[in-house]
C-alpha cells in the first residue's frame, strides 16, 4: 500500500518531534495538560489556539530553553532534557520579538551569530550572502539594524536563524505587527524554506496564515489539544461548506432567530450580525427573502479555518 499523503508529506516521512502525554506545570499552574503531537520531516506544522493555549509553553519545550514537567518528548530523536545543546545546534528559532543585535549592521547580525555555531570565517561570509539574498535584504546589507522596517527586520531574524542550515525551524507569531504586504512576502520566504526541505513548526494567531502555510495543526485550548488535521479537514469536520452573514441594526437580530433557525446546521448570534452555517448559502438566502426578513446586508463566504477556531475556543476574550 502506498504512503498516506497528509498535505505535501506522506506519512512515511521520518518523525522529528513527538510528544506523548507532555505536560507543563508552573508551580500549580498546569500550562500544558498531556498532549499528543507528532511533526514528520518536510511538513509545516501549526499550533494554534487564544492567549494563554499553552502553545508557547510547547513551543519552548520542543527548542529545549524550557524543560518539561511530564511526559515523553523527543526531538530530532532525542531528549531534550539530557541532549539539549545538540538539538539546538540543528534547530533554527524565530521568536515572537526580534532581539536583533541594533550595535551591528544587517550583515553583521548573520555573520557574528553563524560564529556561535563554529562557522568558519570563510563559509559564514558565503552563508550571510546567501541568506541575504533570500531575505532581499542585499542592498541593506551594511545599513544598521535599527531604522529598518518591521518587516525587513523580521526577515532577517528569519535569515539569522537559518544561518546554521537547520532541520527543523520554529517560528513564534511570524509576522505579527507586519503590514499586508510584507506578512505575503514572508510567507512566500517560508513557502521557499519548506520546498527546500526545511520542517516549519509555526504558532499564529492568523487563520489565513495557517491555511497558507500549514500542511497539518492543532488547536489548543486550555493547555489541551481539541482539534488536529489539515486546514481543510478541519473545516470539513467542525464547519459547514458556506456561511451565510446577515447583518441588522445592533439589537434587531435576535428577534430574527425563531424565522431562519431551520436555515442552517448551526447559528451564532453576535451583536450586529447572524451567521448561518449551511451547505448551499445562496439557497439559506433566497429562504430568508421569501420569509420577509429584511437584513441591512447579506454576505455568502465559504466556511474558513476561523470559524472552527472560534467554534472550538469562543469567542471570549482570553488574557
Amino acid at each position: 500500500m502506498p504512503p498516506v499523503r497528509v498535505g505535501d508529506v506522506t506519512t512515511a516521512e521520518p518523525i522529528l518531534v513527538r510528544a506523548n502525554g507532555l505536560t507543563k506545570h508552573f508551580g500549580d499552574f498546569e500550562a500544558v495538560r498531556g498532549i499528543d503531537v507528532e511533526v514528520r520531516r518536510g511538513e509545516a506544522f501549526g499550533f494554534l489556539g487564544p492567549n494563554g493555549a499553552g502553545k508557547s509553553s510547547t513551543m519552548r519545550m520542543i527548542s529545549c530553553t524550557s524543560p518539561r514537567t511530564g511526559g515523553e518528548l523527543t526531538v530530532l530523536g532525542m531528549d531534550p532534557d539530557t541532549e539539549g545543546p545538540k538539538i539546538r545546534a540543528r534547530l533554527g528559532v524565530v521568536p515572537q520579538t526580534d532581539n536583533l543585535d541594533t550595535e551591528l549592521t544587517v550583515r553583521q547580525n548573520l555573520q557574528t551569530y553563524g560564529r556561535y555555531f563554529g562557522l568558519s570565517r570563510a563559509r559564514v561570509r558565503e552563508k550571510a550572502t546567501e541568506l541575504l539574498e533570500f531575505a532581499q535584504l542585499g542592498d541593506r546589507e551594511h545599513h544598521e539594524v535599527e531604522p529598518l522596517s518591521g518587516g525587513m527586520k523580521r526577515r532577517l531574524t528569519i535569515a539569522r536563524s537559518l544561518i546554521n542550515d537547520p532541520e527543523l525551524l520554529l517560528l513564534d507569531e511570524p509576522t505579527t505587527g507586519l503590514d499586508p504586504q510584507a506578512r505575503h512576502l514572508l510567507w512566500d520566504r517560508l513557502f521557499r524554506l519548506k520546498q527546500s526541505g526545511v520542517t516549519l513548526i509555526i504558532t499564529t494567531h492568523y487563520m489565513d496564515e495557517a491555511e497558507q502555510l500549514c500542511d497539518r495543526l492543532v488547536v489548543m485550548d486550555g493547555g489541551k489539544i481539541a482539534a488536529e488535521g489539515s486546514p481543510s479537514e478541519l473545516i470539513s469536520r467542525y464547519s459547514t461548506r458556506e456561511v451565510l452573514e446577515l447583518r441588522f441594526a445592533p439589537g434587531g437580530q435576535e428577534a430574527v432567530v425563531p424565522s431562519v433557525v431551520d436555515l442552517a446546521e448551526r447559528i451564532e448570534v453576535l451583536p450586529d450580525r447572524l451567521l448561518l452555517y449551511t451547505k448551499d448559502g445562496e439557497g439559506a438566502l433566497g429562504a430568508v427573502h421569501q420569509r420577509d426578513v429584511r437584513p441591512l446586508s447579506s454576505l455568502v463566504r465559504r466556511s474558513t479555518l476561523e470559524d472552527v477556531f472560534l467554534h472550538l475556543t469562543g469567542r471570549t476574550l482570553v488574557d
